[in-house]
Parts: structure tokens; C-alpha cells; sequence
């Protein structure tokens, strides 16, 4: 390979990670030497490449210290579709290796559930109805916060949960991860710090650093956020925003406990934090579990959520649960950039399959399901020694440390050349600190070939 050529590799290589993300504005570079190890490259050229890097203003150099990003504004990357073998493993990568995946390919890290576990006929027949029903639902745009019949459903659905909302402080969006979107443009600002768990839901990371957003963390344990350093965090950094997971935390499986909850409040009072509680899960849980957004009664926390877990990830609606002046605020700003809410197709179809009398029998069903799945695969999953973090009391996702400190990176590329998708764990740390951790989807791990790659991995690595 020529020099040229192999320059231009490690170029191609920095630029692709600033572009999505996976190395943000004053991240420090990977050592000259460690690069060139991990590309097959000299140190010499890794040197080249950084110089030709600084010299276009993409990074600095910093005497003594190393290379670093700079605060160049970078286009965020849109890659090819399809499944990309080579793509660097940062925040968005699950995401894309799971949703470009073709159908056959096996997927038990991905973030949702078989479509013969959903609702489908309850679907179809609501698809029916909305064909037969008012015009105006196929040709309108959709009122500024939504379909008011499914803002009242949300409603009802919190208040069940303890959180006493009205349905005029919900507000639908286009997806769940909109909502949290339109909440970061209207209370944060491009250089805020905001506080995440380690690990989290690795879209945060992603949308965050779209936002360029300063990102901080605080470890994840049994329990919730470590109290200690939560408060040390708050402290020092002084985040303006807390994005955490209730009910049943993504990735962990965690159920928070009411000391954690209460002590996270306060905290949040002494140092004037607002919290957003992503509550997706929260109709997995087989009994109620603390929520920050019912202790607090909506005053510093939103509450948001969708039914791409429990309905269908196709019909894309999230909603938001706040203070009315904040939901008057952000339904401005839906309007501003979408012309208003959610689909009415949409937001009708939900409804209608919501109401129509078969969705509590399904949400039974699903969970009794659910909870099968579970124990087969911790079964499964402990005679390769995988153990899981907790065993949560629901949802579908286990939190699994592989055993002797194994790369769950290099076992997550090595699987998809098998055609078996996986979630390795530092796409979920913030801090890089999971690498011998997986993400396991138990609704998705019914499939003997995909047990069988898993098997031979494990028997390949030790």
C-alpha cells in the first residue's frame, strides 16, 4: 500500500469518527502509537495524518499533551445502507447494523421485538377503520399537539402510574426520540453539560453530540445512579439536564429504589437540575416501581415515551408529559420545524388499536411471555459462563458481563460476518467502561443458529 494510501486510511479514520459523533470537540485523539497498531500503519504516517488533519483545521495539537478536535463545526456523516462491517462501534452503531439488517439476519441486539409478538391483527383492523373513517384524517396536517382522544390515553395511562397529569400537558411528537430532541432545543444550548448514566441508552449520546452538547456521567449501579458521585458530578460540572430511564433502565434492567429516587430529587432541587425520565418501559413492569416524574409531580421533570415498544416501532408517535408552560413552548417549536404534530394516520391508528379493547390482553400476554423468554435465556446464557448485571422484574433486555474481560466489540464484528447482530456495551458507556459487556434482547434470542454463533464465538475467544 502506498504512503499516500495509507495516509489517507487514518485520515478517512478520524474524520468518519468526529463526523458522527463518536469523537466530539475537545476529545483528545488516539495515541500516534496506539492508531497505528490498531490500523496496521506506522507511527510515521499516523504523524503525517494528524499534521495534514491540523493543517485543515479539523484538529490541534497540543504540546505534551497530544492531538485533540477542534471546534471546526463537521457535518454529521449519513452513511450508505446496509449492513457495514467495518463501520467504526460508536453510540449509533447498533441502531444502524439492526435496522439496515435484512430480514433474515438474526438480531438479539437489536431494540424491539418480533412482529409475531406484536399486535398485529389489532393493527390491521384499526388500519380498516381509519381507511373507512373521516377524510380529513388521510389529508390534514395534525393540530399542534395532537390527536386529543390518544393525549387523553396518555393521560389516563400516567395517572395509573401515579403521575397526575392533564391532557393538556401532553404533547404528542414524531417518535420518542423527537420528543427528547425538541426538549434539548428548548432547554439546552450548544456547550451545556448535561448528566447521563453509565451505562445509557446510546441514542442520548447520539443526539446530544448532534446538539453538541457536553456530556458527563455517573456510574449506573443495582440500585440507580450512584448517589456519591451523582451529587459529586452536580457539583463540579453543574449539568443543566439529567437524561435517565425509569422503570426499567435501558440497558441495565435496573428498577430504581425509592431511596435512590427521593435523594435524586433533592439533589436536583440544591443544584437547580431538570430531568427528563425516558419511561418507555414502564408498561413492562409487572407492579408500579418509583417514578422521579410522581415524586416530583412534574415540576423539574418531563416525562417522555412512545409506543414503539408495546404496539409498533412503524408507526412512529412519542409523546411528552410536563408543565403547560414548557408543553406550550415545545409545541411551538414542533410546529416550527414539522408544521405540527405527529401523522393524524398515525396518531388515529394508535388510538384506535389502543382502545379497541384487546391491548390490556395483549400487554398480559406479552409480559407472561416476556418473563418465559427471560428465564430460558439467562439459562441459556449462563452455561457459557455470561452472567447477567441484575434480573430485572421485566421488559426484554438483559445486561450480561462475558466472562475473563472478554471484548464484547470484537465478538459484536466477528457475530455480524455470522449474520448475527449483537450490542456490545461501550456503545452504551459514555466512559468507554463496558467492553467485556452485551446487551441481550430475550424476545429475539429464540433461534438455534444464532445460539450456536454465540456458542462458537465464546469458544473461538477463550
Amino acid at each position: 500500500m502506498a504512503v499516500a494510501t495509507r495516509r489517507a486510511l487514518v485520515t478517512e479514520h478520524i474524520t468518519r469518527r468526529i463526523r458522527s459523533r463518536a469523537l466530539g470537540t475537545g476529545d483528545k485523539l488516539p495515541s500516534v502509537r496506539g492508531l497505528a497498531s490498531r490500523l496496521g500503519v506506522s507511527p510515521s504516517t499516523v504523524v503525517e495524518a494528524y499534521d495534514v488533519l491540523a493543517a485543515e483545521g479539523v484538529i490541534f495539537a497540543r504540546r505534551g499533551s497530544g492531538f485533540f478536535v477542534s471546534d471546526r463545526v463537521q457535518p454529521f456523516e449519513v452513511s450508505q445502507t446496509g449492513p457495514l462491517l467495518e463501520r467504526e462501534i460508536d453510540p449509533l452503531w447498533v441502531a444502524r447494523q439492526s435496522i439496515d439488517a435484512s430480514k433474515e439476519m438474526a438480531k438479539p441486539g437489536c431494540g424491539w421485538m418480533p412482529a409475531d409478538w406484536m399486535p398485529v391483527e389489532s393493527l390491521r383492523r384499526a388500519m380498516r377503520r381509519v381507511a373507512r373513517g373521516d377524510d380529513n384524517v388521510l389529508t390534514d396536517y395534525s393540530c399542534a399537539q395532537g390527536h386529543s382522544g390518544l393525549r387523553q390515553h396518555v393521560a389516563r395511562t400516567l395517572c395509573d402510574q401515579n403521575i397526575e397529569v392533564d391532557p393538556d400537558a401532553v404533547l404528542l411528537t414524531n417518535s420518542g426520540s423527537q420528543a427528547l430532541d425538541l426538549i434539548c432545543r428548548l432547554l439546552i444550548k450548544p456547550g451545556d453539560t448535561v448528566l447521563v448514566d453509565d451505562p445509557c441508552y446510546f441514542n442520548f449520546q447520539a443526539l446530544l453530540r448532534a446538539h453538541q452538547i457536553t456530556i458527563v456521567s455517573v456510574p449506573y449501579t443495582p440500585n440507580g445512579p450512584d448517589l456519591v458521585q451523582f451529587e459529586n458530578v452536580l457539583r463540579k460540572e453543574r449539568p443543566r439536564l439529567y437524561l435517565t430511564n425509569s422503570a426499567l433502565h435501558n440497558p441495565t434492567g435496573v428498577t430504581l429504589t425509592a431511596t435512590t429516587a427521593h435523594r435524586v430529587l433533592t439533589l436536583a432541587e440544591a443544584y437547580d437540575l431538570q430531568i427528563v425520565e425516558d419511561a418507555i418501559f414502564s408498561e413492562f413492569e409487572p407492579d408500579l416501581s418509583p417514578r422521579l416524574a410522581s415524586l416530583d409531580g412534574l415540576d423539574r421533570v418531563l416525562t417522555i415515551g412512545s409506543f414503539s415498544k408495546t404496539l409498533s416501532a412503524s408507526l412512529r408517535c412519542g409523546y411528552i408529559a410536563a408543565r403547560p408552560d414548557w408543553i406550550a413552548a415545545l409545541a411551538d417549536l414542533q410546529v416550527a420545524i414539522s408544521f405540527g404534530g405527529p401523522s393524524p394516520v398515525v396518531t388515529e391508528l394508535l388510538y384506535t388499536a389502543l382502545t379497541d379493547g384487546s391491548y390490556r390482553k395483549h400487554m398480559e400476554a406479552l409480559r407472561v411471555k416476556l418473563d418465559r423468554a427471560r428465564v430460558r435465556s439467562i439459562e441459556e446464557l449462563n452455561t457459557l459462563n455470561i452472567r447477567p448485571f441484575v434480573k430485572p422484574r421485566g421488559g426484554f433486555y438483559l445486561w450480561c458481563e462475558l466472562p475473563g474481560g472478554q471484548d464484547a466489540a470484537v465478538m459484536a464484528q466477528q457475530a455480524l460476518k455470522k449474520g448475527v447482530v449483537l450490542a456490545p456495551g461501550n456503545v452504551f458507556s459514555p466512559t468507554q467502561s463496558k467492553n467485556s459487556f452485551l446487551r441481550f434482547n430475550v424476545s429475539q434470542m429464540t433461534g438455534k443458529a444464532q445460539s450456536q454463533v454465540l456458542r462458537d464465538l465464546m469458544s473461538e475467544s477463550q
